[in-house]
């Protein structure tokens, strides 16, 4: 039984078709987990410039410290068994994070 080919995606440029059908199954699986780990990258990018400004001067926290932007969004981090809360927001191309404390603060 012979088996069709995967028709790709139209949106991808004939180059990167090309080096994809040239690649062995290993490379293939190794494209594959780069780029889904790519892709959440990216979307957690667009979402982090995405924060509307207005709210920016809105909504402050009243436990934001003053070096940290108002758009920023409270994130958990997991360190040596750890878990953490960080204030993280876009600067520019980075993202930045600031300490806030632990996840099971009694306080």
């Amino acid at each position: 039984m012979a088996y069709d080919p995967p028709t790709p995606p139209t949106s991808l440029p004939a180059e990167l078709v090309d080096t994809l059908n040239e690649s062995s199954p290993d490379q293939l699986r190794d494209i594959t987990t780069y780029a889904e780990e790519l892709s959440e990258l990216k979307e957690r990018e667009t979402h982090l410039e995405e924060e509307p400004d207005q709210d920016e001067a809105q909504e402050r926290p009243d436990d934001l410290p003053d070096d940290v932007p108002a758009k920023a969004t409270i994130t958990i981090k997991e360190i040596n068994d750890n878990r953490y809360y960080y204030w993280q927001w876009r600067d520019g191309d980075q993202v930045r994070s600031e300490y806030k404390g632990p996840v099971n603060s009694d306080g």
